[in-house]
């Protein structure tokens, strides 16, 4: 006890030295560079970057193909009729890893193009946001409806934009939401068809036996599960979302 007391004890006394050496390195510090901009210090863009770093979910939802497999994943749980079969981080962790598949070339080119050569310091922290940005834009004009984009652009009255990279984030990224909405329902929905069907069926032929207490959805699960087995559906659905896009 006496041993910490003295170790606390210097600690303390060595503590203004230390806030006065501490106090002589600055924060922010900028440079002016040659075309004309601004080189901010290393501490501050590390403080950049970490922030950037926790609107990682947010750029993962937004940004990618995660939102059209995870819709589609859940409407296929709730037509098979197992409603906790396969659970939320199974559904979770498989559009992960099909985002991550589909999404490689375009991580690809934004690491060539930007992250190697600002970690080389080849360019600067500003047009290597910039340039890493332009991989996922063509990425998600691909996949966005122009009549998307029409109705965000007149909502904002941006008015006609000439050309792609006249579009701000602003207007691409809830045109890119919109659209990768309705493309899911609209699978979810061919998906959802041939298990109402035998809903349906199952539900018309208990009712014509006169079993109405009993489940339709009871008898008609292992209906279901077969026949998805049958056609190899995992197989299927994964190729049907990774060709989509």
């Amino acid at each position: 006890m006496r041993l910490i007391l003295i170790v606390i004890a210097s600690m303390l006394t060595l503590l203004p030295d230390w806030a006065m050496a501490q106090a002589s390195i600055p924060l922010i510090t900028t440079q002016p560079t040659a075309n004309g901009g601004s080189d901010y210090s290393l501490s501050l863009q590390i403080l950049l970057l970490m922030s950037l770093l926790t609107l990682l979910p947010a750029a993962l939802i937004t940004m990618t193909s995660f939102t059209r497999i995870l819709i589609v994943l859940a409407i296929l749980r709730q037509a098979l009729g197992t409603t906790t079969t396969p659970s939320n981080q199974i559904i979770l962790g498989l559009a992960l890893f099909l985002s991550l598949f589909i999404m490689a070339p375009v991580f690809d080119v934004a690491y060539n193009a930007a992250l190697m050569p600002y970690m080389e310091e080849q360019i600067g922290f500003e047009d290597a946001l910039n340039v890493a940005k332009e991989p996922f834009r063509e990425f998600m004009f691909s996949q966005t409806r122009k009549t998307d984009l029409a109705l965000f652009s007149d909502l904002g009255n941006y008015g006609k934009f000439a050309t792609e990279d006249d579009v701000p984030m602003v207007v691409l990224l809830p045109s890119f939401l919109t659209s990768e909405l309705k493309t899911a329902f609209q699978i979810g929905f061919l998906l959802f068809v041939p298990f109402l069907i035998i809903d349906l069926v199952v539900a018309a032929v208990l009712m014509s036996m006169g079993m109405m207490m009993l489940s339709p959805m009871l008898i008609s699960l292992p209906f279901k599960l077969m026949l998805f087995v049958l056609i190899d559906g995992w197989t299927l659905i994964t190729a049907t979302l990774v060709s989509s896009f």
